[in-house]
């Protein structure tokens, strides 16, 4: 009980970190693919050093290194969309869309895990799409956002799940290299072939620089190789009702950032207290059950 208090403390942590993660990628003023190409990049570097320092072993299988290299570009895409989604709506927005990440979990899991998809958790997801869809009326101008920021959330439950189950058997800080370092190279394949890669591209000003620094380095390495590191204890459907707090605090960061810019219709926080209220419930019933 000690250790998986301990284990659901750091997740707790590391959620409270991400909460910062958006706003982080707010105040970076490139685009959504210079954000995550330097993001990755620079995260790719701190790892590197931090495993030569522990003198940690990184050998794989060619299976395990294709695998986990297919999850790194399932990452990258995720880091697009989720960027991106902030950059044309707003944080508040990306935030509550991510947050139907524990409907597609719901599903998810049981696939990769050989388990019955339990009914009570499709009828939340229901009720969760339902609440998107008043949030999709009322605010139609952040529609592109909405949609990216759901993107987001399918793909974080997808690589989540995957690396709950490689977890048991590599080490966090390997996947973490193998995984950022193949959404990094995939990442920088496409941009080259899109004519992406030019000056501008790489011209960014010494507020950027400092910002992605510190998301690099204190907002993705460290959560990164920690929240891997907890799957080992927690279930990935904990993991991502967990992760949905996320979502509280970078609105409550958000709103007294940027207030006015944030701020949002009443339909909006009607759905957004749907949504939350879903997936805490949701939580709270599965313990119930458990305790049963």
């Amino acid at each position: 009980m000690f250790f998986k208090n301990k284990n659901l403390l750091l997740l707790h942590f590391i959620v409270f970190i991400w909460g910062w993660s958006p706003i982080l990628g707010k105040l970076i003023s490139v685009q959504a693919f210079q954000l995550v190409w330097f993001r990755m990049l620079l995260t790719v570097m701190s790892i590197a050093l931090y495993l030569v320092v522990i003198k940690q072993d990184i050998k794989i299988t060619r299976r395990d290194f294709l695998k986990l290299f297919g999850i790194g570009t399932i990452i990258a895409f995720h880091w697009f969309c989720f960027y991106h989604s902030i950059k044309i709506s707003n944080v508040s927005v990306a935030l509550v869309a991510f947050a139907t990440g524990t409907f597609f979990t719901s599903i998810i899991e049981p696939i990769f895990y050989k388990r019955k998809i339990i009914r009570y958790e499709i009828i939340f997801g229901m009720v969760i799409i339902g609440a998107i869809s008043i949030i999709f009326k009322v605010e139609t101008e952040y529609t592109a956002g909405i949609i990216f920021g759901i993107i987001a959330a399918l793909t974080a439950s997808f690589f989540t799940v995957i690396n709950s189950l490689l977890v048991k058997r590599i080490p966090s800080p390997v996947i973490a290299i193998y995984e950022l370092g193949g959404g990094f190279v995939s990442l920088s394949i496409y941009l080259l072939l899109s004519g992406q890669f030019n000056h501008d591209f790489f011209t960014l000003s010494s507020a950027d620089w400092k910002w992605l620094a510190i998301f690099s380095i204190a907002g993705t390495a460290f959560p990164f190789i920690a929240s891997i590191h907890v799957m080992k204890k927690i279930s990935p459907y904990t993991m991502t009702l967990t992760i949905n707090l996320e979502t509280i605090y970078g609105i409550i960061f958000a709103y007294f950032i940027w207030q006015k810019e944030e701020s949002m219709t009443p339909g909006f926080y009607i759905g957004t207290l749907i949504i939350l209220a879903t997936v805490f419930g949701n939580g709270l019933l599965k313990n119930y059950m458990k305790k049963q």
